[in-house]
């Protein structure tokens, strides 16, 4: 048995940040991953490889340039599934090595092989033909999560994909069905779209992330249904599904069928506890193994800690790294980051993108918060013109009373970059005059000289001395050059 400080399992956004925390306040640290590469949905199945995807969609297909300088740009069709994944592999391969590298400057131990607990300080290492106990005084757990996958779907990762395999696509299909309209089915319907597929995007529910501004939700719509020419059936439910040798059927429960050659189900994730065995160490647990932790990560058991996508919502790797250098430093009581950032962004890779920051309109109407608006729109923009984002726009909620800013939230080109800019202003306590042009004010008076006596005048008044001509060298050189 070997005795750590600190014992993280999974190497993801959490399990990284987390453990290098501690190791770098000088505790013995010990990091479990299962998998072969370290980086954890993070690097290889989620963030990086769908954003690089849908980047390589933009830039390969033309979308963004079509129709703007009368030049067909249209993808080719004998492009591979290959052709788009070339730089998703440079990518991934890339935040492998930056994550190695972190652990080896750290002084961090890397156990390769599954973990599980057989006493709350406790855990058994299977590493595929021998097995290791570890025991920490602390233990951090950031297994991340994985698609849901419903045991009435016959997933085949060959037809039918999850938001994992869909990676593994063997060509790019003609017509393509997205059931789930949640961040994952809108972010890879407008990706498959931009790639020139004919996708249809399916939900039970009535609207369009519900989560975001419902005035951004409803200029994405729309650009999704007109740019795109994505078919939004929104509000109709999947009964069951058929497949065939080369196509699937989608039963929709007002009786019609959509028959095409791909299906990708994004319904939701699920945390990845199941093989932990978390009931030898007494933790609770929520919906679908979700790990119930308080403002400081602990779980139930005060010296377990758990964070990232594994204790659910946000489940962003920004948020993530800092769930997990938080949960360090509260384990070790260090006098560092007590608390992640009060305010976060909200991103959403959609095209166009969708970004966010503080409370939205329907939050204020709900806890009774008198506001304003600022609107500003792409179109009556000079930037917004060149790049052909006519539809984009800034909404600015504020408080009437101080001027103070309450949310920010943008749809359209860069959103995910300019977002940053009113995040700023919000944490340093700014107001809405910080974006707009004031009344012009009178420079400030200048003092007036001081008096000088009558010899410093006459001094002043004397002509300079001459002085010679400069350059005269040089454009000597030049005549004889």
């Amino acid at each position: 048995m070997k005795n750590y400080d600190f014992i993280v399992i999974g190497s993801g956004p959490a399990g990284e940040k987390g453990a290098c925390q501690a190791a770098y306040f000088g505790k013995s640290v010990a990091l479990i991953e299962k998998e072969p590469a370290p980086g954890g949905a993070w690097v290889n199945t989620g963030t990086i490889p769908s954003k690089t995807l849908r980047e390589s969609a933009l830039q390969l297909s033309g979308l963004k340039q079509r129709g703007l300088y009368g030049v067909d740009v249209s993808l080719r069709q004998d492009i591979s599934v290959s052709d788009f994944m070339y730089r998703e592999r440079a990518v991934v391969e890339k935040g492998w090595e930056l994550i190695d590298d972190n652990m080896t400057q750290h002084g961090i131990d890397v156990y390769r092989g599954v973990a599980r607990f057989a006493s709350p300080h406790e855990l058994i290492v299977d590493m595929g033909g021998s097995q290791i106990t570890l025991r920490g005084e602390r233990i951090l757990i950031a297994t991340g999560s994985s698609p849901h996958r419903p045991a009435e779907v016959p997933f085949d990762d060959h037809l039918i994909y999850d938001s994992d395999s869909v990676l593994t696509l063997d060509r790019i299909p003609k017509t393509m069905a997205v059931v789930g309209a949640g961040v994952i089915g809108c972010e890879y319907a407008c990706t498959f779209a931009a790639l020139g597929i004919d996708v249809s995007l399916l939900d039970g529910r009535t609207e369009l992330l519900s989560n975001i501004d419902q005035e951004i939700s409803d200029v994405l719509l729309r650009q999704m249904r007109n740019r795109l020419k994505i078919h939004m059936c929104l509000g109709i439910q999947v009964e069951s599904v058929e497949t065939d040798e080369s196509c699937v059927a989608l039963n929709l429960k007002d009786c019609r069928q959509l028959r095409v050659e791909k299906a990708l189900y994004a319904a939701g994730r699920e945390s990845n506890t199941a093989q932990l065995d978390l009931e030898k160490a007494g933790i609770a647990t929520g919906k679908r193994g979700v790990i119930l932790v308080n403002d400081d990560y602990q779980t139930n058991v005060p010296h377990i800690y758990a964070a990232g996508d594994v204790i659910g919502f946000p489940a962003l790797a920004s948020t993530s790294m800092e769930q997990g250098r938080v949960a360090a430093v509260h384990a070790f009581k260090l006098e560092y980051k007590t608390r992640i950032a009060t305010l976060l962004p909200y991103c959403i890779w959609t095209i166009p993108e969708v970004a966010m920051c503080g409370i939205t309109e329907d939050e204020c109407l709900a806890q009774g918060i008198d506001y304003e608006i600022g609107r500003a729109y792409y179109r009556n923009n000079a930037r917004g013109q060149i790049v052909g984002d006519t539809g984009g726009m800034l909404k600015l909620i504020f408080a009437p009373a101080d001027k103070k800013i309450l949310g920010v939230h943008l749809v359209g080109e860069n959103a995910a970059e300019l977002v940053h800019v009113g995040m700023m202003v919000m944490q340093l306590g700014g107001t809405i005059n910080s974006f707009r042009a004031g009344p012009r004010s009178a420079p400030p008076a200048q003092p007036a000289p001081p008096r000088r006596c009558q010899s410093e005048r006459r001094r002043s008044a004397r002509p300079k001395p001459k002085r010679p001509k400069r350059g005269c060298a040089f454009i000597a050189c030049r005549r004889i050059a």
